[in-house]
């Protein structure tokens, strides 16, 4: 057990979550989880649906106003909400990777500078023709765009 505590110890998000726990801890004088109910695990339960939503609504709506600058509101919405599964699994998969620790941010940055100097390295008309044929199938609903 004090293994496992040590490696989650390496999580970005522990030493700014801990930070904020004490910070509140030392103000309110509480130890409980805050929330609705009395049972800790429910209030955590909703605290963590309730970031999730307001987290998944806020990156809906950026992507959204990005691409509709460009492409149009009905596009954008189109290709926003017709993701395959296999992309968004994968972007969850990297995200939760990348926030992990800071060698697996590092990995996670260094292939997205790859991709872009990948990217810059053919010419412009080619990389937005690609970049836009995937996402023209994206808001068409081809899951292999």
């Amino acid at each position: 057990m004090g293994l496992a505590k040590e490696e989650d110890a390496n999580h970005l998000t522990d030493k700014v979550s801990d930070a904020i726990a004490r910070v509140e801890r030392e103000a309110t004088n509480e130890t409980t989880v805050p929330g609705p109910s009395p049972n800790p695990a429910t209030n955590l339960l909703i605290h963590e649906i309730v970031l999730r939503s307001a987290g998944r609504l806020t990156r809906h709506t950026l992507e959204k106003a990005l691409l509709g600058r460009k492409y149009g509101s009905q596009f954008a919405k189109d290709a926003v909400e017709n993701r395959s599964i296999v992309h968004t699994l994968a972007a969850y998969g990297v995200t939760k990777y990348a926030t992990k620790s800071v060698p697996g941010a590092l990995i996670v940055g260094m292939g997205l500078l790859g991709k872009t100097l990948f990217d810059r390295s053919q010419s412009r008309r080619k990389a937005r023709r690609q970049g836009e044929k995937r996402i023209r199938g994206q808001a068409d609903g081809d899951t292999l765009a």
